[in-house]
């Protein structure tokens, strides 16, 4: 469920109607609903107390969506963080996050990140290679600390809406291999620098079928056996985020309900750990939507019509780099027949193009469309290509909505620009 309805023949978050927004701020610009996000929330959360898995951290994948407004309405949920960067972790701390409840995860953290991670004291660590093992180990002893660690492990699972967004397979750049797993858990238990709490995966994202999470997570659990076995300490068990969310173009996923039941199932009786989560589509994608205006409607002799927007590929890349659907609708509605068009943005290539042969109902320009599902890995992957300001966010409560990133004026975009002292 998402707080995006018609009412009275227009499209609305909540009780504000996008039009209004559309006007206020302009377009193209990004619209979150603070209603869904923290349902959305909710339920995850609550599915998992549900199913028997205790009191999880649910750290929230704040490169799904980063802005700190929407960071601080999950955390003032208990929201954790799951971050890549230390700029995520900066992020998180500044929506009001706890260290203690940010996770710091990525293949290629570096030596300034970890130290950075270290001395404002993270829950822990995501080690992901041997290599990084070593790095954590002597940036630790430099600081005089225990780093507290967990190893990702890549289950050789293969999983995922699109193969960029597949990260479980043993071909997948993240993770350290089950072969290997046992014997730097060991290592590190050994020490005097590291402190290993426990074990992580995370198998890929836009995952719509339990199979995979079944198989990866059943795996999971035999590696916490297996290194209790050896007589090694194993508190935390992070089974990462991955749930899909409908995207309009397919049946429905699993819901969180579904997905806590099977974890319940398969960890049924696993004592002494604490769980985490690290979802992010499934918490913000249908909790936002992008609007953009119609330019002009470029119609050809042989046919072929053109919806031209102002939103473009830097305001949102999903569809030119996964091929993702996303459902347009007007802003407001009409009874006119529908027509067969191409959605396309201003940026100079062919790859700014939203869907082909789309049908819509027919607009000209000033007309506003909204891009449903789009609060996810939309504002957060948008760029200034072709010179674009960075699009806008507002985060809409009740009737009432709040800047939360304005656009840039061109001014400050060549700011941060420096001539060299010769030209």
């Amino acid at each position: 469920m998402n707080h995006f309805e018609v009412r009275g023949g227009e499209l609305q978050c909540e009780d504000t109607p996008l039009s209004r927004i559309a006007e206020a701020v302009g377009t193209p610009v990004y619209v979150y609903s603070r209603a869904t996000l923290e349902r959305h929330f909710t339920v995850f959360r609550d599915a998992l107390i549900v199913a028997g898995l205790g009191d999880p951290l649910i750290a929230y994948a704040v490169k799904a969506n980063g802005n700190v407004s929407v960071l601080r309405t999950l955390g003032d949920l208990g929201a954790g963080a799951d971050t890549v960067s230390e700029g995520e972790i900066r992020r998180a701390l500044a929506a009001g996050i706890p260290a203690e409840r940010i996770v710091f995860s990525g293949v290629g953290k570096a030596r300034r990140e970890i130290e950075f991670a270290l001395k404002v004291g993270v829950s822990e660590i995501n080690v992901e290679s041997e290599p990084e093992l070593k790095l954590v180990a002597e940036v630790a002893g430099a600081l005089g600390l225990r780093a507290p660690i967990v190893f990702r492990v890549n289950p050789d699972v293969a999983a995922g809406g699109h193969a960029k967004i597949a990260t479980g397979k043993a071909e997948n750049k993240f993770g350290v291999s089950f072969n290997e797993a046992a014997r730097l858990y060991a290592n590190a238990s050994n020490h005097p620098h590291l402190n290993p709490l426990g074990v992580a995966c995370h198998i890929g994202s836009q995952i719509t079928d339990l199979a995979p999470f079944e198989a990866a997570f059943t795996r999971m659990r035999g590696l916490v056996e297996s290194l209790r076995a050896e007589g090694l300490s194993v508190e935390r068990l992070d089974l990462g985020g991955g749930l899909g969310v409908p995207y309009f173009d397919m049946p429905d996923p699993p819901g969180p309900a579904e997905y806590a039941a099977m974890i319940g199932r398969v960890m049924a009786g696993l004592e002494g750990v604490r769980f985490a989560f690290e979802p992010g589509r499934v918490i913000a994608a249908n909790a936002g939507v992008l609007l953009a205006s119609v330019i002009h409607l470029h119609e050809r002799p042989e046919g072929r019509r053109f919806l031209v927007l102002d939103a473009a590929m830097n305001d949102l890349i999903r569809p030119a780099m996964y091929d993702a659907f996303h459902d347009i609708r007007p802003v407001v509605e009409t009874d006119a027949t529908p027509v067969t068009c191409d959605v396309v943005g201003p940026v100079c290539e062919t790859g700014d193009t939203f869907t082909r042969e789309r049908q819509l109902p027919p607009m000209g320009p000033g007309d506003v469309v909204a891009f449903m599902s789009a609060g996810a890995y939309g504002a957060a992957m948008a760029s200034e290509y072709n010179s674009r300001p960075l699009v806008p966010e507002v985060l809409v409560d009740g009737d009432r909505f709040a800047v939360i990133r304005r656009r840039p004026t061109y001014d400050e975009m060549l700011a941060t620009e420096t001539p060299t002292d010769w030209q």
